[in-house]
């Protein structure tokens, strides 16, 4: 019985890391899904660009899509990720 309560806590561990320290993001010019590791841990896992190419300036933007944007900068962006 111990050894199923270590095998399913480490599972779990496991799941918790990688959902905390993995992401996916959109390609803000291609539109094509990268799978990459994050800088620090957040419960978000899919980053978009609400910009993406445009001429949108960050003011424009809804006060959602401004946090979206700031995620995408933040883990994608500013690590070089996405140019």
């Amino acid at each position: 019985m111990n050894r199923k309560i270590s095998i399913s806590t480490f599972i779990l561990a496991v799941a918790l890391n990688i959902r905390l320290f993995c992401g996916v993001y959109i390609h803000d010019e291609f539109a094509e899904t990268h799978f990459f590791i994050k800088h620090k841990p957040t419960w978000k896992w899919k980053f978009y660009s609400p910009q993406g190419m445009s001429d949108l300036k960050f003011e424009d933007l809804s006060k959602e899509k401004q946090t979206e944007q700031k995620y995408f900068n933040e883990y994608i962006k500013d690590r070089g990720l996405s140019l």
